[in-house]
């Protein structure tokens, strides 16, 4: 199941310091009233928070890192789910030994420098709704 869409316009900046990237993110898109899109992150954090599901639990476990880390590399998209904008981001960060850790992006993450490019897409949004089988908010398709 899938949907074709075409980037209808692309947005790059860099958000702010001390903020958390979910929270930041989300104000653009608001701001933009952008509504189905991908993103793109790179830059640093103060500290940060990723998660990993735990698939037969169907919960996530949150590991927290009160270091600075480079954002090697981030995708994710916007969508939306109950009613609202939704930032959905995977994150591979990197500390100050090069060991490089990845994950489900989660707050708090606290940006030290960060720059983003948001690919909005031309349709309708994508909505996310409860999947019983995976316990996770999924595009209704």
């Amino acid at each position: 199941m899938y949907k074709t869409f075409n980037v209808k316009k692309t947005i790059s900046g860099k958000l702010p310091f001390g903020e958390d990237i979910l929270e930041s993110l989300k104000k653009v898109a608001k701001s933009e009233n952008i509504r189905v899109a991908n993103i793109h992150i790179l830059g640093a954090v103060r500290n940060a928070t990723i998660g990993f599901y735990n698939q037969s639990m169907k919960e996530y476990t949150s590991l927290k890192f009160y270091e600075p880390m480079e954002i090697v590399s981030s995708l994710g998209n916007v969508s939306i789910k109950s009613d609202d904008i939704f930032i959905h981001l995977h994150v591979t960060l990197s500390d100050k030994e090069g060991k490089a850790l990845g994950g489900h992006l989660m707050s708090p993450t606290e940006i030290f420098a960060c720059e983003f490019t948001i690919q909005e897409l031309e349709g309708d949004a994508l909505v996310r709704k409860y999947d019983e089988r995976t316990g996770l908010y999924l595009w209704d398709l």
